[in-house]
């Protein structure tokens, strides 16, 4: 049998050296790149602190310490809702901006961009690497609420995992948008004050209702107030507006698109 053709401009017929080196497949690409960027989340206490201790501590916090914050009852389902909300925001716009801000800085997607990886597949991997971290989040966080006395209705589990993907994939479509365009040192800044900000008056920890009137119409139209107002409307029996989904789509395809036209390499 006669060896295969040789490509024009090779020395060597392919098949000559073993291992052959060569261009992946994709999806054994964008399967490595999503368990490396879930490692490297998983890894760094910083991101931890935000995406995980913070909002576990809010969730005891808030469940058991009645006086701190005015909640309906159940609480711990309102809870759950609040720091649901705070865990998206936590792991789609601070920790993805903060990351991808300091990954051009120090040239890491120039060099990715360099390579056999596709564009696409790069941002493709990241944004799943943050939904592995948003699973472990879920089951984590409704694992404690569960040992705190939360007892949830089939038809609130599906609304709240609904909400929890359209926040998700608004405050990851946000951090993108931020970490790639702006200068690291900027976002880093941007990112940590717009987290404590919207935290605290955005809707997350004090409800919408409990917000002056102007501000509560502002903060309605965020992501933040519209996903937390949301989950809590579902855990507590209710089904969320039409607003507040209409906000979480709006806000993922104006920012994805900004985005996808800001994104910077270097």
């Amino acid at each position: 049998m006669s060896p295969p053709p040789t490509p024009a401009g090779t020395p060597f017929p392919s098949g000559t050296f073993t291992p052959d080196p060569g261009i992946g497949s994709r999806a054994r690409m964008l399967a490595v790149h999503t368990r490396t960027e879930t490692v490297l989340a998983l890894r760094h206490s910083e991101q931890l602190l935000l995406t995980l201790v913070i909002p576990l501590a809010l969730l005891v916090g808030l469940t058991l310490l009645r006086g701190l914050v005015a909640l309906p009852e159940p609480r711990v389902a309102a809870a759950l809702g609040t720091v649901l909300a705070l865990a998206m925001m936590s792991t789609g716009f601070t920790s993805q901006a903060i990351a991808l801000g300091f990954d051009r800085r120090y040239g890491l997607m120039r060099r990715l961009a360099a390579t056999a990886i596709p564009r696409w597949l790069v941002v493709t991997g990241r944004l799943g690497g943050m939904a592995a971290v948003v699973v472990i989040q879920v089951v984590v966080l409704g694992g404690v609420a569960l040992l705190l006395g939360w007892r949830p209705e089939p038809a609130a589990l599906g609304w709240a995992l609904g909400l929890v993907v359209l926040g998700a994939a608004a405050f990851g479509a946000c951090g993108l948008l931020l970490g790639g365009s702006v200068r690291a040192d900027l976002v880093l800044v941007i990112a940590n004050v717009v987290w404590f900000v919207l935290l605290f008056v955005g809707g997350i920890v004090v409800p919408v209702a409990q917000l002056p009137g102007p501000l509560a119409a502002v903060v309605g139209l965020l992501p933040s107030g519209a996903l937390a107002e949301g989950l809590r409307t579902v855990l507590l029996g209710g089904t969320p507006t039409a607003g507040q989904v209409l906000v979480l789509a709006g806000w993922t395809l104006v920012a994805g698109l900004a985005a996808a036209r800001a994104l910077r390499w270097d």
